[in-house]
């Protein structure tokens, strides 16, 4: 069996390319719709680009810890790259470029897609050395099935729990009380505390995927794909009592997003790895270096917001007031052609990075 899955590299990569294309449009005022989250229940393309991350995390841990020592030295490398993570996280969350190059303290934000990721990431992975596989799906079975009781039945404030964007929605309700005013928004976070449970879920689920893929198993594609379509299926008529959700991170959310990621890695995998059919290496470049492209686009991007020009206008508006916006091209392309200019920027950066054999590991 080979070292590496191609698929696997590919995946990651197109994944954290569709991550820099979703978040750095010309304009947030212009963008097609598929490229926008939902407003609350249901999904978008978009919406899958997190948790396919977080699926392709858990399918790098079954390959990458599958015969590690059980001890304290691989323990601490887990904590170790767990705390980089969450670290750059909080970093993102808390630099200003105008000194003391810290926001106010009350307005930084805990937090965040990268401090997700190393929580995640810590949690399946310990898990992942701990126990067998079959465990493990007991294990996310009990998660998924136990958060959506919590979600659904265990009244807030004396108030019926509910699933909308509201006070007595339970997620909602303690980042609240835990983060305060260092939350995303006044009343939730995305990437909140107790919606973090399911998104382990998310990360286990991928374990698994790289299991079968590391298994002896034929027709491996044919496999994922059946299961691809049956997390489709629960995870739609879950959704039914349980509304799919990527802000509440539901339960449904997870089985479906699941779904739709092993469709496309077993897609992927039966065109490369199977068919040996060459294509993709450009994503396989950004894979390789995931974690820093994602970092170096939102840190960029930050600053770019933060640099003002012309009549307080920031660099980044100015740049695309500059050069995309014009009165022939509507303003939602302007918008994605600007963000497809930024993901160019990164990915030629990705290629010269791997190119010299320079893999800057998190």
């Amino acid at each position: 069996m080979k070292d590496r899955i191609l698929a696997v590299d590919i995946f990651r990569g197109m994944t954290i390319v569709l991550m820099i294309l979703v978040n750095t449009p010309g304009t947030w005022s212009s963008v097609y719709a598929p490229f926008l989250h939902a407003p609350w229940h249901g999904y978008t393309p978009t919406d899958l680009v997190f948790p396919f991350f977080l699926f392709i995390v858990g399918t790098s841990i079954a390959f990458a810890y599958r015969n590690k020592a059980v001890n304290a030295g691989t323990y601490k490398k887990i904590v170790i790259r767990s705390l980089k993570l969450i670290g750059l996280g909080l970093f993102l969350g808390a630099f200003t470029i105008y000194f003391p190059f810290v926001k106010d303290f009350s307005d930084i934000r805990f937090p965040g897609v990268l401090q997700r990721i190393g929580v995640v990431f810590f949690f399946a992975a310990v898990l992942f050395l701990n126990f067998n596989w079959k465990a493990l799906i007991g294990i996310s079975v009990f998660l998924l099935i136990g958060y959506w009781l919590l979600m659904g039945y265990i009244p807030v404030n004396g108030m019926e729990s509910t699933f909308e964007r509201a006070p007595n929605n339970l997620a909602n309700y303690l980042d609240v009380q835990v983060f305060g005013t260092h939350s995303y928004k006044d009343d939730y976070d995305p990437e909140g505390l107790l919606s973090t449970v399911p998104a382990i879920v998310s990360s286990l689920l991928g374990i698994f995927t790289g299991l079968i893929l590391m298994s002896k198993q034929p027709k491996k594609a044919t496999i994922l794909m059946g299961i691809g379509g049956s997390m489709l299926i629960v995870g739609h008529l879950w959704d039914l009592i349980f509304p799919i959700n990527k802000a509440l991170w539901t339960s449904s959310f997870v089985l479906v997003t699941a779904g739709w990621a092993n469709l496309g890695l077993a897609l992927i995998y039966y065109l490369t790895d199977v068919r040996g059919m060459s294509f993709g290496s450009i994503f396989r470049y950004a894979g390789a270096n995931a974690i820093i492209l994602y970092f170096l686009s939102s840190f960029i991007g930050k600053v770019l917001g933060q640099i003002k020009v012309n009549d307080g206008i920031s660099m980044h508006g100015w740049l695309f007031q500059t050069i995309y916006v014009h009165d022939q091209v509507s303003m939602q392309l302007s918008s994605l052609l600007y963000a497809l200019t930024v993901v160019a920027f990164y990915l030629i950066l990705a290629y010269i990075l791997y190119k010299k054999k320079i893999f800057i590991k998190v």
